[in-house]
Order: structure tokens, then C-alpha cells, then sequence
């Protein structure tokens, strides 16, 4: 997955060092883009398109955090973040007292980049899994319409949908045709933190447009495994394809089936779309 990198800048602690080279070898392996972490603070809009167009990946050296501090103290929106120190611990290896990294450290930032990659890349899932829509209910109201999946796919009443794999406990969410028409042309997806943990309602990342910011109200629990890359760098998808490749997030399921009781299927949602378009217009 390509990130926004923002390292880490101390020198005084090995730690420091080494989340420079985790960096460094994160852009070369997935073109990712570094931020620097002076030029950030003295100058924030140089890094707007890159910030606007990638996730953030927040790479601390200890427990101080100054990196993620300084994305905090000026209220970037962070996609992952990890504390080399605790990454240094996770691998059982220990780390020397040198400020120079030698063979042994270089070898170590490579293990915890390379595990890194692996724990953010998104986790490939079978075409046919997720299979795109054939037959749409077509909610109207004046000279709008609005489509809706007549089956595979359930939504909440804040126009989350979600679709469930067909052969694995997984599940995709995204926003409805009626959310993007609503918003018009969107222009950025903060994805949430992969492997995080979220609750039925809870917050899943958000979209947002020149016209509006939408919370994505998540309609299942479960643990984010993957977000859209292709939304990430291309938002207009989710105004092209809102069912299809305008997907946003998957998640591993908790419990579907308690989770499915308080949702409703395509015909359901519908209706309360044309209520809706009813009200706001």
C-alpha cells in the first residue's frame, strides 16, 4: 500500500536512525512518498497535494512520538503509525547504543519494514467474493434517481452499505449511490487504521467533497484488514462506481449474524432513500 511517510527525525537515540531507514526502504519498496519532518513543520503546504492524496503513515523512533506530535499539532489525519522501539522489542533483537547503523541494524530495519508492508498491504480477495451488482431497485423522487443493489448487499440508515464475502468472514462497506449523489464530486478518503478494531456504528474512516464531510458509520463489526487504494488516489470512483470499485474498507466480521438484525437489505433502503430525497428537497 503507497503511504504519505512521515519518520521520525531524532538522531540522539539509535531508535531514531533506524526509523529513517524503515522509511526510506517503505518509499523505495511501494513508491511511497516521504515527508520531511522540518520541511513539514516550517511549511505545511508543501505537503498538501501529497497529504491530500495518500494515507499517512506515522513512523515514531520511541515514546515520545514527535512524529506523531507534529501530524497531530497541525491535525493531519493519520492512517497507521507505528514506535520503532516497540517494533525493535516485537523482533526479540537487541539494539546497540551506536547512532551508526551496521550491518546487523540495517538488517533489522528490513525485517520491520518488510513486516510492516505485509501488515498494511491490502489483503487480496477473490473477484467473485465480491461480485458486482447485476440488478438495481431504482428509488426516484422528482428527476433524481437512485440505484440500489436488489440483493447481496445490507445497509444502515446513515447510507453505509455492506456487502458480505461470499466464501470467507469478511465484508466490504462503502457509501450508497443516494450519500455521493448527495455530496457531489469527492474529493479525499481518510481510510481508517488497518487492524484496527470497530464497533457496529462506530467509525470507519470518512469522505469528503467541497460540499460536505460524511463519518463512515460502520453497519458491522470487525477488524479492518484493507482499505481501497484505488479510492485513496482516485476519490472520483466513489462518485463513478459506489457499489464496485468505489468500495472503501474491509473488514474481518465479529459477528454478522447479531450484527445483520439491526440492518436492512436493498428493497428496505429504498424506501427510506426516496423519504429521504423526499425531505431534502
Amino acid at each position: 500500500m503507497k503511504y504519505a511517510i512521515l519518520p521520525c527525525n531524532g538522531l540522539d537515540k539509535p531508535v531514531g536512525p533506524l526509523a529513517r531507514e524503515v522509511a526510506l526502504w517503505l518509499a523505495a519498496r511501494d513508491g511511497g512518498e516521504l515527508i520531511c519532518p522540518v520541511l513539514l513543520g516550517n511549511s505545511p503546504d508543501r505537503y498538501a497535494r501529497v497529504l491530500g492524496a495518500l494515507p499517512l503513515l506515522v513512523i515514531d523512533g520511541c515514546a515520545t512520538q514527535c512524529a506523531t506530535k507534529l501530524a497531530n499539532g497541525l491535525e493531519l489525519k493519520i492512517g497507521r503509525k507505528i514506535q520503532i522501539a516497540e517494533e525493535v522489542k516485537r523482533t526479540g533483537a537487541a539494539l546497540g547504543k551506536s547512532l551508526t547503523l551496521g550491518p546487523d541494524e540495517l538488517g533489522l530495519a528490513s525485517t520491520i519494514a518488510a513486516a510492516l508492508a505485509k501488515e498494511t498491504a491490502p489483503l487480496a480477495s477473490a473477484t467473485a467474493d465480491y461480485a458486482t451488482p447485476q440488478d438495481y431497485i431504482e428509488a426516484a423522487h422528482d428527476k433524481f434517481l437512485f440505484k440500489v443493489p436488489a440483493a447481496g448487499y445490507f445497509f444502515n440508515e446513515n447510507d453505509v452499505w455492506v456487502q458480505p464475502s461470499a466464501s470467507a468472514n469478511r465484508a466490504r462497506i462503502g457509501i450508497s449511490d443516494f450519500a455521493q449523489q448527495q455530496m457531489t464530486d469527492i474529493t479525499f478518503f481518510g481510510p481508517p487504521t488497518i487492524g484496527a478494531e470497530v464497533e457496529q456504528f462506530g467509525e470507519a474512516g470518512y469522505v469528503e467533497s467541497a460540499k460536505a464531510t460524511l463519518e463512515l458509520v460502520c453497519p458491522v463489526s470487525g477488524r479492518v484488514v484493507a482499505v481501497n487504494t484505488m479510492v485513496s488516489e482516485t476519490p472520483e470512483l466513489i462518485n463513478q462506481d459506489p457499489y464496485g470499485q468505489g468500495w472503501l474498507v474491509e473488514l474481518e466480521l465479529r459477528d454478522f449474524s447479531a450484527d445483520r438484525e439491526l440492518l436492512i437489505d436493498g428493497p428496505a433502503y429504498a424506501e427510506v432513500v426516496k423519504k429521504k430525497a423526499a425531505e431534502y428537497s
